[in-house]
């Protein structure tokens, strides 16, 4: 398992990687593709656009990332390492009796379906559960949205079917916006076939 530290400069570095396209100038001033303004109870409105000059930057950024893949298998395998970065681990829950890790991982399990598999697990081990959730894609909107309240440890990515909420993540604004982005680029992708 990775100190803490590693894990924050592993995120850091893929973030900083991913944003290094960006004037400096236009980040401080506007909204970058993937961050989000919220409102006053931390809710989020996406300001990302998944047009096609767009989908083409963040997949040229992925394929430096992650060599050899073909963009499906990056962008999944990208999702996959933030939804391990920004798990919800007991440790962020302070004040909860027996605060329990909880850790996703998405795959695909046919056309137009994304599986997300949710594990419980306690700090100790003695706990586990693992729940699967197949997701439709074909006919939802692509946006993926969430809420980060400004409240709590956790911020949560909502389900495009309904809008309920699928995942929940530490709270962290950013990871959780890169997340969305990259989900949104991955289910625009799977809903093509």
């Amino acid at each position: 398992m990775q100190s803490g530290f590693m894990q924050r400069l592993r995120r850091g570095l893929l973030l900083a990687l991913l944003g290094a396209a960006l004037p400096a100038t236009a980040a401080s001033e506007a909204p970058v593709a993937g961050e989000t303004k919220r409102d006053n109870q931390g809710e989020s409105a996406d300001s990302f656009s998944l047009d096609s000059a767009e989908q083409g930057r963040y997949l040229a950024e992925l394929k430096r990332l992650y060599p050899g893949k073909a963009p499906r298998k990056a962008l999944l395998e990208h999702c996959n390492r933030l939804l391990e970065s920004y798990a919800l681990r007991g440790g962020y829950r302070v004040g909860e009796a027996r605060p329990d890790d909880l850790l996703y991982q998405l795959s695909v399990i046919a056309d137009g379906t994304l599986n997300v598999r949710e594990e419980t697990r306690s700090a100790d081990g003695s706990r586990m559960a693992v729940r699967n959730q197949p997701v439709e894609l074909f006919g939802v909107d692509p946006f993926v949205r969430y809420e980060c309240p400004n409240r709590g440890p956790a911020c949560q990515v909502l389900n495009p079917q309904d809008g309920t909420p699928l995942l929940t993540l530490v709270r962290d604004h950013t990871g959780v916006a890169e997340l969305a982005k990259a989900l949104s680029f991955l289910i625009r992708d799977l809903q093509k076939g």
